[in-house]
């Protein structure tokens, strides 16, 4: 069997094909841990550093999955988010660092209140609702998805963290189905809002892993998931409430203006690599 520094070396050597070499040792590290269930340090001052059987056929599971492309959370099962583990599979996204912002965004103006009501709208993984509850506990989260499989993700990684979150699979865009669903201090979502015509710009791991019902909107529509926010929100986001919504970069324009045509003030708000990629909407009474 390798020994874990031979096997280290070789897995960067063959992901040095498709990775820079940093990329390449980066995910080698996560895969020697996964693989071992031992940290880098750890691995080095083992005296038998060896794979056992067990080990062995995981790794090299692990090369042929990474080697056709599928990301490195799916095979490890893994994401971090907002400093906590969260289980992904390919039923959910692979939460995004911007994603993140999206949230913080919410805590910081929210964080003084008491006694807030949240609805996140498709919720995949369950990261933002549960994020949001463990820095607002005090807070009533419901979160829709209209994927079963992805709710089971969802239900698992809520009783992981202890985040009492109530969750509800539903079709967001069959507006007869609303009326399941309260009124609500803050509305939050990172919606599908690629239009299908750019399927083939993705990288290749997003593009034939990750789930195509989470992604895409027709391209006659990009602004679909949007405007239906926009619609619910006018009978179901209290007064003082707000709407939170990650965005499409090249649409970001478009969906404010959208909201604004709705009687809404909106903001963007850019993300770490200065694109427009959030929006904050708050409802106007005339």
């Amino acid at each position: 069997m390798l020994s874990y520094q031979q096997a280290f070396y070789s897995l960067c050597k063959q992901l040095g094909k498709i990775y820079s070499d940093t990329e390449a040792a980066a995910i080698a590290h996560e895969i020697m841990e996964f693989v071992t269930g031992k940290g880098r340090l750890q691995r080095l001052v083992e005296k038998d550093n060896h794979l056992d059987e067990r080990q062995q056929s995981l790794y090299d599971n692990a090369i042929v999955r990474l080697l056709n492309g599928e990301p490195l959370q799916y095979i490890t099962g893994v994401q971090w988010f907002f400093g906590k583990p969260f289980q992904v599979n390919t039923s959910v996204l692979i939460p995004r660092p911007e994603t993140e912002e999206l949230v913080q965004w919410v805590i910081d103006e929210w964080q003084d209140k008491n006694d807030l009501t949240i609805l996140d709208i498709g919720t995949g993984s369950g990261c933002i609702p549960i994020s949001l509850k463990l820095k607002l506990p005090a807070a009533s989260i419901a979160a829709i998805d209209v994927s079963k499989s992805a709710l089971t993700v969802a239900l698992q990684n809520a009783q992981q963290h202890q985040a009492e979150i109530f969750f509800l699979e539903m079709d967001f865009l069959k507006e007869d189905q609303w009326e399941k669903l309260g009124q609500f201090d803050i509305i939050v979502s990172n919606p599908p809002y690629i239009p299908e015509q750019e399927l083939d710009t993705l990288e290749r791991n997003v593009r034939d892993f990750e789930p195509e019902i989470a992604l895409f909107v027709p391209d006659t529509d990009a602004l679909l998931f949007y405007r239906h926010i926009a619609r619910f929100a006018k009978e179901h986001l209290s007064p003082d409430g707000a709407v939170y919504c990650e965005l499409h970069r090249d649409y970001a324009q478009a969906t404010q203006a959208m909201f604004e045509a709705m009687s809404y003030k909106a903001t963007l708000r850019k993300d770490m690599h200065g694109n427009d990629r959030m929006l904050r909407a708050e409802r106007q009474f005339l």
